[in-house]
């Protein structure tokens, strides 16, 4: 991706009554605001040691750099950011503006003319090569470039400036004396707003080129780092509007405004602004001034490549495609081996669903070695780690790959990358049924530190991979039963990502699937029915999936079974094994409900050889589950015993309580079905035996608040209590499920068909 480039000429005209003087080629003019703060750097100077403490001046020290390069503010935010350093120096500041303000032009001018004082002297108050000494010169320039009307019109303004501020104060203190803790409420939101109204104050007329680069560099440095402290997308594009409404050639803005765009998924605008930054990147001669008439075509084949890119975001392939036959060709003829190798990995992005597509994947990884591009090259070894996960390689292969690229990421201090490895093991993991593994995974990405350094408050983790790994630990902590838990981490997500960013569907479709699950579980249909729509706008496959298992449990047959077979062509037909495995178990699921256990049986045969083929060991194990049930229906419970001692440790160790649950249950209907053919005392420990498995299954049952499954183990208790003649037990559970029973009314077919 193209970067925004520092070079940049910047040359605003007069407006609002504020000065430029940008004629002779300085990229700085006089404003009220920089008056104020000259009159504050004079008045730290004159201050002596003495009487201003050493934590006051490291704290006015540390306030002078945001004060120099951002953009302007109102006279009381600088009173009162000044008054929070030093109440002294802040008073004295106050007197002296309102001394020039109130008085005449000739005090102005005196001003400026005793600034040059600062630097006489064997040892001056201020160095000329320092940042204040710097600011100093260029103000002092600029104020000796302006005529007489010029400057008459600046301190016409300044006095504006200081009226303003005056109403202000007095706003502010008439607010405080009505209502104290309003006041209060106000002055904690000013500053949570502080950012957003401050560049709207200093929009109202242009800004320098120091402010410009500033505020461009702040706000994509916080676009990528920790979008909620940007500007909202509307405040941002506002300000983006008004500076290139001063200079429409402003490259840099135009290429913010596509980050923007890009956060409300604005197809239009953001190619809009796209196409601009390249145009004024060539018509500026920025790039041919530093890299000859190379940068010309530099420029072409970028902007085709970030078109490519764009286009692929929002899903237009064949447009992508296109755009990336335009770069590759303009590469080729400029012999950029560098845009050459970003051509290739997209060419693997869109051609990611071919059969052959490892191979590019793989060539793409040489050649960025061989080139020294480590960025390149470590996406190129995570993608192919990706690709092998989905075809069934082992899990330490992928590791073992995946501690390569982590080498790459140290050597180079690519902390982004090393936090996208993180997130790619908890979620390769995840995939393989170790739910262990990856809720460790998912705890060392958040407690990992950035390798980057963290200033002006910036959260270096909200990123991508920061949201999946919160997301993983979600879903890993609802399926342990732990709700208040997983409502905690969807709760910070979203304060960290709110939804307009950009990466708020991942927690979204993280919550709404939860919320599915909880009302499955405690048996409320129309209430999850209510919520696949919403998972089907987030993910279409994910929201068939989740429909067809409601009609499932409506009693909705062949409604089911029509959704299903349309879902198993479609994931058979895109690779998604997963779904293709978990769609095979809900049709054999399907048939045994419909009587049919026989016609289930190559169903899930074939289940359990897809999750053999790709190493899935949580679906196979699910998978030998089911296949013991179907045992169980057609009357062999002891080979259906036999296949659950195989199964259930993985699901013990790593499944979810409920399907812990049912496997307990599964069990104990085994045990009890096995137990026909056994003598009294044997088969009078068997149902103990069994009775023990029913209470773990209840406890796990509980822990999801899963009635349905509650009601049928109590019945199954019940009926055990009564054949070995344990009548107040019986009568407990007998009681329970009757209340179970009328607060649910009763589905399909009873899982209890034979003792």
């Amino acid at each position: 991706m193209a970067s925004v480039h520092e070079s940049l000429y910047f040359n605003p005209m007069m407006t609002n009554g504020v000065v430029h003087a940008n004629v002779f080629g300085i990229k700085d003019w006089v404003t009220p605001y920089k008056i104020a703060v000259l009159v504050l750097l004079n008045e730290m100077g004159r201050t002596g040691e003495g009487a201003v403490s050493l934590m006051e001046r490291r704290r006015l020290n540390q306030l002078l750099l945001p004060l120099l390069q951002g953009p302007d503010i109102t006279l009381s935010k600088l009173y009162k950011l000044i008054e929070e350093s030093c109440p002294q120096l802040a008073n004295s500041v106050q007197i002296r503006i309102k001394l020039m303000a109130e008085g005449e032009l000739k005090d102005m001018e005196q001003f400026f003319d005793d600034l040059s004082d600062s630097f006489s002297g064997t040892e001056p108050e201020v160095h000329k090569t320092s940042v204040v000494g710097l600011f100093l010169r260029h103000m002092i320039l600029a104020y000796s470039k302006l005529s007489f009307s010029q400057v008459f019109k600046l301190y016409t303004a300044l006095q504006q400036y200081f009226q303003n501020g005056e109403k202000k104060s007095v706003e502010d203190t008439d607010m405080e004396l009505t209502s104290r803790e309003e006041g209060e409420r106000k002055m904690e939101k000013e500053e949570l707003d502080v950012s957003i109204r401050e560049e709207e104050v200093s929009c109202s007329g242009p800004l320098s080129q120091k402010q410009a680069e500033f505020f461009l560099s702040q706000q994509a440095s916080l676009l990528k780092n920790d979008e909620t402290k940007a500007l909202t997308p509307a405040s941002l594009q506002k300000e983006l509007n008004n500076l290139l409404k001063f200079n429409p050639d402003f490259a840099e803005a135009h290429y913010l405004s596509y980050l923007n765009n890009l956060r409300v998924q604005d197809v239009f605008s953001s190619t809009h602004s796209l196409l601009h930054y390249f145009d004024r990147l060539i018509l500026t001669g920025a790039e041919s001034k530093s890299n000859g008439e190379e940068g010309y075509g530099r420029s072409l084949r970028y902007a085709a490549l970030n078109l490519a890119a764009l286009h692929c975001r929002f899903g237009h392939y064949q447009q992508a495609e296109l755009a990336l036959q335009e770069a590759i060709r303009i590469a080729q003829e400029s012999n950029d081996h560098v845009c050459l190798q970003h051509c290739l990995s997209w060419l693997y992005v869109l051609g990611q669903k071919r059969s052959d597509s490892y191979v590019l994947l793989e060539h793409s990884v040489k050649k960025a070695v061989h080139f020294g591009l480590p960025y390149l090259a470590s996406l190129g070894i995570q993608s192919l780690v990706q690709q092998r996960a989905f075809a069934g390689k082992t899990a330490n292969k992928l590791m073992d790959a995946l501690k390569d690229s982590d080498l790459l990421h140290w050597k180079h201090s690519l902390s982004e990358l090393i936090d996208i490895s993180i997130a790619q093991k908890t979620a390769i993991w995840r995939l393989y049924g170790r739910s262990t593994m990856a809720l460790q995974q998912a705890q060392m990405l958040l407690s990992m530190n950035s390798l980057e350094a963290v200033n002006a408050g910036v959260q270096q983790n909200n990123t991508e991979s920061f949201a999946v790994a919160l997301c993983h630990l979600a879903e890993l902590h609802a399926e342990q039963g732990c709700f208040a838990a997983a409502s905690e981490v969807l709760k910070h997500l979203k304060e960290r990502f709110p939804p307009n960013s950009q990466h708020a569907q991942l927690w979204m479709l993280c919550d709404q699937k939860i919320q599915f699950d909880r009302a499955m579980n405690d048996g409320k249909y129309h209430l999850a029915d209510s919520l696949v729509t919403g998972i089907t706008a987030l993910n279409s496959i994910e929201g068939v999936y989740r429909k067809a298992i409601v009609l499932q449990a409506q009693n909705q047959m062949s409604e089911a079974h029509k959704l299903l077979q349309k879902l198993l062509i479609h994931c058979q037909k895109i690779r998604n094994t997963e779904m293709v495995i978990s769609v095979l178990l809900s049709v054999a699921e399907l048939y045994w409900r419909s009587s049919s256990p026989t016609i289930a049986l190559p169903v899930l045969l074939q289940a359990l050889a897809l999750s053999k083929e790709y190493r899935l060991q949580y679906l196979a194990s699910e998978t030998v589950l089911n296949l013991a049930f179907a045992q169980l229906i057609l009357g062999i419970p002891e080979q259906a015993l036999s296949l659950l001692h195989m199964a259930i440790e993985p699901i013990l160790a790593d499944g979810a309580v409920l399907d812990k649950g049912r496997a307990m249950f599964l069990v104990a209907k085994c045990q009890v079905a096995s137990a026909a053919a056994y003598d009294p005392p044997k088969k009078t420990e068997a149902l103990e035996a069994a009775i023990e498995n029913l209470n773990e299954a209840k406890n796990y049952f509980a822990k999801v608040d899963c009635k349905e499954q509650i009601r049928d183990v109590v019945y199954f208790q019940a009926r055990l209590y009564h054949t070995l003649g344990k009548t107040q037990e019986r009568n407990r559970c007998a009681m329970l499920f009757r209340q179970l029973h009328q607060e649910l009314p009763s589905h399909g077919v009873p899982l209890i068909n034979h003792l």
